[in-house]
Protein backbone atom coordinates (compact mmCIF):
# COMPACT_ATOMS: atom_id res chain seq x y z
CA UNK A 1 0.00 0.00 0.00
CA UNK A 2 1.42 3.11 -1.13
CA UNK A 3 2.04 5.69 2.38
CA UNK A 4 -0.17 8.87 2.16
CA UNK A 5 0.85 11.13 4.54
CA UNK A 6 -0.04 14.84 5.20
CA UNK A 7 1.04 18.10 6.92
CA UNK A 8 -1.68 19.88 8.15
CA UNK A 9 -0.78 23.44 9.96
CA UNK A 10 -3.34 25.76 11.29
CA UNK A 11 -3.15 29.51 9.75
CA UNK A 12 -3.27 30.90 13.13
CA UNK A 13 0.62 32.18 13.33
CA UNK A 14 3.66 31.89 12.10
CA UNK A 15 5.15 28.70 12.74
CA UNK A 16 7.33 28.09 15.19
CA UNK A 17 10.11 25.25 15.59
CA UNK A 18 7.85 22.71 17.04
CA UNK A 19 5.67 22.76 14.45
CA UNK A 20 8.53 22.67 11.38
CA UNK A 21 9.88 19.64 13.45
CA UNK A 22 6.48 18.24 12.66
CA UNK A 23 6.58 19.18 9.33
CA UNK A 24 10.06 17.65 8.95
CA UNK A 25 9.67 14.64 10.01
CA UNK A 26 5.89 13.81 8.41
CA UNK A 27 7.73 14.70 4.79
CA UNK A 28 10.65 12.30 6.29
CA UNK A 29 8.39 9.90 6.61
CA UNK A 30 6.59 9.76 3.46
CA UNK A 31 9.35 10.54 1.26
CA UNK A 32 11.69 7.45 3.24
CA UNK A 33 9.31 5.18 1.97
CA UNK A 34 8.72 6.97 -1.38
CA UNK A 35 4.85 8.07 -0.67
CA UNK A 36 3.05 10.80 -1.43
CA UNK A 37 2.75 14.02 0.59
CA UNK A 38 -0.48 16.06 0.98
CA UNK A 39 -0.61 19.88 2.51
CA UNK A 40 -4.03 20.38 4.00
CA UNK A 41 -4.81 23.60 5.70
CA UNK A 42 -6.73 23.35 8.61
CA UNK A 43 -8.28 26.74 8.73
CA UNK A 44 -11.63 26.39 10.15
CA UNK A 45 -11.53 28.85 12.99
CA UNK A 46 -12.31 32.12 10.81
CA UNK A 47 -11.29 34.60 13.67
CA UNK A 48 -8.15 33.09 14.18
CA UNK A 49 -6.92 31.85 10.40
CA UNK A 50 -6.24 34.07 7.53
CA UNK A 51 -5.31 33.31 3.44
CA UNK A 52 -2.83 35.69 4.27
CA UNK A 53 -1.23 33.73 7.62
CA UNK A 54 -1.88 30.58 5.00
CA UNK A 55 0.27 31.98 2.10
CA UNK A 56 2.86 32.51 4.52
CA UNK A 57 2.79 29.13 5.75
CA UNK A 58 2.93 27.79 2.27
CA UNK A 59 5.82 30.15 1.63
CA UNK A 60 8.00 29.46 4.60
CA UNK A 61 7.37 25.62 4.00
CA UNK A 62 9.03 25.70 0.86
CA UNK A 63 11.61 28.22 1.89
CA UNK A 64 12.43 24.61 4.11
CA UNK A 65 12.85 22.77 0.89
CA UNK A 66 10.14 20.82 2.27
CA UNK A 67 7.36 19.89 -0.82
CA UNK A 68 4.28 18.10 -1.57
CA UNK A 69 2.15 16.43 -3.67
CA UNK A 70 -1.69 17.19 -3.15
CA UNK A 71 -2.99 20.18 -1.74
CA UNK A 72 -1.73 23.76 -0.71
CA UNK A 73 -4.13 26.74 -1.11
CA UNK A 74 -6.55 24.72 -3.13
CA UNK A 75 -9.57 25.20 -2.14
CA UNK A 76 -10.46 21.06 -1.61
CA UNK A 77 -7.42 21.16 0.59
CA UNK A 78 -8.67 24.00 2.95
CA UNK A 79 -11.09 22.96 6.10
CA UNK A 80 -12.74 26.33 5.43
CA UNK A 81 -13.63 24.89 1.64
CA UNK A 82 -14.98 21.40 3.68
CA UNK A 83 -18.31 22.48 5.25
CA UNK A 84 -20.10 19.93 3.46
CA UNK A 85 -18.35 17.37 4.00
CA UNK A 86 -18.62 17.52 7.77
CA UNK A 87 -22.52 17.95 7.45
CA UNK A 88 -22.53 14.36 5.82
CA UNK A 89 -20.47 12.93 8.32
CA UNK A 90 -22.42 14.95 10.77
CA UNK A 91 -25.94 13.61 9.44
CA UNK A 92 -24.61 10.02 9.50
CA UNK A 93 -23.82 10.42 13.32
CA UNK A 94 -27.30 12.25 13.95
CA UNK A 95 -28.78 9.62 12.38
CA UNK A 96 -27.61 6.79 14.20
CA UNK A 97 -28.36 8.91 17.90
CA UNK A 98 -24.82 9.76 18.87
CA UNK A 99 -25.86 13.68 18.46
CA UNK A 100 -26.95 15.62 20.90
CA UNK A 101 -26.82 19.68 21.66
CA UNK A 102 -25.41 21.15 25.01
CA UNK A 103 -26.01 24.33 25.78
CA UNK A 104 -23.71 24.22 28.86
CA UNK A 105 -21.67 27.90 28.78
CA UNK A 106 -17.60 27.18 29.68
CA UNK A 107 -18.14 27.73 33.15
CA UNK A 108 -20.87 25.24 33.30
CA UNK A 109 -19.07 22.47 31.45
CA UNK A 110 -15.91 22.84 33.84
CA UNK A 111 -18.71 22.57 36.32
CA UNK A 112 -20.07 19.66 35.19
CA UNK A 113 -17.18 17.66 34.75
CA UNK A 114 -14.70 15.45 36.48
CA UNK A 115 -11.09 15.97 36.08
CA UNK A 116 -9.39 12.66 34.84
CA UNK A 117 -6.76 11.47 37.05
CA UNK A 118 -3.55 11.00 34.60
CA UNK A 119 -3.51 14.21 32.62
CA UNK A 120 -6.14 16.24 34.50
CA UNK A 121 -8.41 16.87 31.64
CA UNK A 122 -12.09 17.38 32.06
CA UNK A 123 -14.55 14.95 31.21
CA UNK A 124 -18.30 15.78 30.23
CA UNK A 125 -20.88 14.39 32.62
CA UNK A 126 -23.51 14.70 29.74
CA UNK A 127 -25.45 16.83 31.91
CA UNK A 128 -27.02 18.30 28.39
CA UNK A 129 -28.18 14.91 27.19
CA UNK A 130 -30.64 14.36 29.74
CA UNK A 131 -32.47 17.19 28.93
CA UNK A 132 -36.27 17.11 27.86
CA UNK A 133 -37.34 18.95 24.75
CA UNK A 134 -39.14 21.27 26.76
CA UNK A 135 -35.66 22.15 28.67
CA UNK A 136 -33.99 22.64 25.59
CA UNK A 137 -36.86 25.05 24.15
CA UNK A 138 -36.87 27.02 27.24
CA UNK A 139 -32.76 27.24 26.82
CA UNK A 140 -33.04 28.05 22.93
CA UNK A 141 -35.73 31.06 24.23
CA UNK A 142 -33.43 32.73 26.75
CA UNK A 143 -30.81 32.75 23.72
CA UNK A 144 -28.51 30.06 24.29
CA UNK A 145 -27.13 28.33 21.17
CA UNK A 146 -26.29 24.89 21.44
CA UNK A 147 -22.73 22.65 20.44
CA UNK A 148 -23.20 19.21 19.47
CA UNK A 149 -21.72 16.25 21.41
CA UNK A 150 -21.39 12.94 19.86
CA UNK A 151 -21.83 10.55 22.97
CA UNK A 152 -19.27 7.75 23.29
CA UNK A 153 -19.63 4.17 24.23
CA UNK A 154 -18.25 2.79 27.06
CA UNK A 155 -15.46 1.28 25.20
CA UNK A 156 -11.79 0.24 25.52
CA UNK A 157 -9.50 1.73 22.21
CA UNK A 158 -6.29 0.80 22.13
CA UNK A 159 -3.64 3.02 19.24
CA UNK A 160 -0.82 1.22 18.68
CA UNK A 161 1.21 3.84 18.24
CA UNK A 162 4.08 3.98 15.60
CA UNK A 163 6.64 5.39 17.72
CA UNK A 164 5.32 6.03 21.38
CA UNK A 165 3.98 2.24 21.11
CA UNK A 166 0.50 1.08 22.91
CA UNK A 167 -2.20 3.80 23.97
CA UNK A 168 -5.32 3.12 25.93
CA UNK A 169 -8.76 5.01 27.00
CA UNK A 170 -11.60 4.46 28.51
CA UNK A 171 -13.70 6.17 25.94
CA UNK A 172 -16.96 7.47 28.24
CA UNK A 173 -14.28 8.26 31.23
CA UNK A 174 -10.79 9.22 29.69
CA UNK A 175 -12.41 11.52 27.03
CA UNK A 176 -15.71 11.85 27.51
CA UNK A 177 -18.88 13.25 24.80
CA UNK A 178 -16.71 16.06 22.54
CA UNK A 179 -17.37 18.50 20.51
CA UNK A 180 -18.54 18.06 16.59
CA UNK A 181 -19.78 21.41 16.07
CA UNK A 182 -19.61 24.84 18.06
CA UNK A 183 -22.23 27.32 18.93
CA UNK A 184 -20.67 29.29 16.68
CA UNK A 185 -21.21 26.87 13.88
CA UNK A 186 -17.73 26.54 13.31
CA UNK A 187 -17.04 22.71 12.85
CA UNK A 188 -14.93 21.06 15.49
CA UNK A 189 -11.71 19.82 14.89
CA UNK A 190 -11.90 15.81 16.14
CA UNK A 191 -14.76 15.92 13.14
CA UNK A 192 -12.96 17.58 10.76
CA UNK A 193 -9.49 16.14 11.21
CA UNK A 194 -11.16 12.59 11.11
CA UNK A 195 -13.10 13.28 7.94
CA UNK A 196 -10.39 14.45 6.17
CA UNK A 197 -7.80 11.76 7.16
CA UNK A 198 -10.42 9.56 5.47
CA UNK A 199 -11.57 11.29 2.32
CA UNK A 200 -7.92 12.66 1.41
CA UNK A 201 -6.80 8.76 1.89
CA UNK A 202 -4.31 9.81 4.28
CA UNK A 203 -2.68 6.33 6.11
CA UNK A 204 0.40 7.67 7.70
CA UNK A 205 -0.60 10.59 10.37
CA UNK A 206 2.46 12.41 11.97
CA UNK A 207 2.24 14.80 14.56
CA UNK A 208 3.04 16.22 18.12
CA UNK A 209 2.65 13.72 21.17
CA UNK A 210 -0.04 16.46 22.60
CA UNK A 211 -2.56 15.10 20.32
CA UNK A 212 -2.11 11.93 21.50
CA UNK A 213 -5.18 11.85 23.78
CA UNK A 214 -7.26 12.81 21.79
CA UNK A 215 -5.94 9.71 19.52
CA UNK A 216 -8.30 6.66 20.73
CA UNK A 217 -11.89 8.98 19.91
CA UNK A 218 -10.53 10.00 16.74
CA UNK A 219 -9.69 6.08 16.15
CA UNK A 220 -13.39 5.26 17.28
CA UNK A 221 -14.66 7.95 14.76
CA UNK A 222 -12.75 6.33 12.33
CA UNK A 223 -14.84 3.06 12.42
CA UNK A 224 -18.16 4.25 13.39
CA UNK A 225 -18.54 6.41 10.58
CA UNK A 226 -16.80 3.41 8.56
CA UNK A 227 -13.24 4.54 8.09
CA UNK A 228 -10.74 3.01 8.34
CA UNK A 229 -7.62 4.68 10.85
CA UNK A 230 -4.76 5.82 9.32
CA UNK A 231 -1.45 4.81 11.32
CA UNK A 232 -0.67 7.27 13.71
CA UNK A 233 3.23 8.53 14.66
CA UNK A 234 3.73 10.99 17.38
CA UNK A 235 6.55 12.99 18.25
CA UNK A 236 8.28 14.21 21.26
CA UNK A 237 7.59 18.06 22.20
CA UNK A 238 9.76 20.89 22.07
CA UNK A 239 10.01 22.82 25.36
CA UNK A 240 12.24 25.46 26.74
CA UNK A 241 14.78 24.72 29.51
CA UNK A 242 11.92 24.90 32.15
CA UNK A 243 10.24 22.80 30.51
CA UNK A 244 7.09 24.49 29.13
CA UNK A 245 5.90 23.53 25.58
CA UNK A 246 6.60 25.76 22.96
CA UNK A 247 3.49 27.65 21.32
CA UNK A 248 2.31 30.19 18.85
CA UNK A 249 0.96 32.15 21.35
CA UNK A 250 4.17 33.63 22.88
CA UNK A 251 6.12 33.16 19.78
CA UNK A 252 8.93 31.34 21.10
CA UNK A 253 11.09 30.45 18.53
CA UNK A 254 9.00 32.23 15.57
CA UNK A 255 10.16 31.52 12.16
CA UNK A 256 9.97 35.02 11.18
CA UNK A 257 12.60 35.93 13.91
CA UNK A 258 14.81 32.19 12.76
CA UNK A 259 14.42 33.38 9.54
CA UNK A 260 16.42 36.34 10.02
CA UNK A 261 19.40 34.61 11.57
CA UNK A 262 19.39 31.23 10.24
CA UNK A 263 19.58 29.49 6.47
CA UNK A 264 16.99 26.97 5.67
CA UNK A 265 20.24 24.45 5.75
CA UNK A 266 21.25 25.32 8.94
CA UNK A 267 17.32 25.42 10.45
CA UNK A 268 16.82 21.56 9.01
CA UNK A 269 19.89 20.46 10.37
CA UNK A 270 19.54 21.46 13.46
CA UNK A 271 15.87 19.83 13.58
CA UNK A 272 17.81 16.97 11.81
CA UNK A 273 20.08 17.06 14.89
CA UNK A 274 17.31 17.39 17.49
CA UNK A 275 15.52 14.78 16.02
CA UNK A 276 18.78 12.42 16.72
CA UNK A 277 19.24 12.24 13.09
CA UNK A 278 22.32 13.55 13.13
CA UNK A 279 24.83 13.38 15.33
CA UNK A 280 25.98 17.34 15.41
CA UNK A 281 23.67 20.32 14.50
CA UNK A 282 25.36 20.41 10.90
CA UNK A 283 23.50 21.92 7.88
CA UNK A 284 21.50 19.41 5.98
CA UNK A 285 18.69 19.60 3.43
CA UNK A 286 15.49 18.01 3.80
CA UNK A 287 16.40 15.80 0.96
CA UNK A 288 19.98 14.64 2.86
CA UNK A 289 17.84 13.38 5.43
CA UNK A 290 16.39 11.11 4.12
CA UNK A 291 18.52 8.46 3.88
CA UNK A 292 19.27 8.80 8.06
CA UNK A 293 15.33 8.81 8.55
CA UNK A 294 14.41 5.81 11.04
CA UNK A 295 11.41 6.20 13.62
CA UNK A 296 14.39 4.22 16.26
CA UNK A 297 16.82 7.42 16.22
CA UNK A 298 13.80 9.70 16.88
CA UNK A 299 13.37 10.71 21.49
CA UNK A 300 10.15 9.45 23.11
CA UNK A 301 10.67 12.06 25.38
CA UNK A 302 10.30 16.11 25.07
CA UNK A 303 12.84 17.43 23.73
CA UNK A 304 15.07 20.61 25.37
CA UNK A 305 16.00 23.85 23.67
CA UNK A 306 18.31 26.42 24.14
CA UNK A 307 18.39 30.11 23.32
CA UNK A 308 18.76 30.88 20.30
Amino acid sequence: MTVRGRFAPSPSGRMHLGNLLAALLAWLDVRSQGGIMVLRIEDLDPQRCSLNKAEQLVEDLQWLGLDWDEGGLEPEYCQSHRSHHYQVAFDRLEAMGLVYPCYCTRAERLAASAPHASDGAVVYNRRCAQLTQTQRDMLEAQGRRPAFRVRVPHQTVTVDDGHMGPYTQQLDTDCGDFIVRRSDGVWAYQLAVVVDDALMGVNHVVRGCDLLTSTPAQAWLHRTLGYQPPAFYHLPLLVDAQGRRLSKRDRDLDLGVLREKYTPQELVGWLGWLAGLQKEPKSATPRQLISRFQWSKVPKKSIAIGST
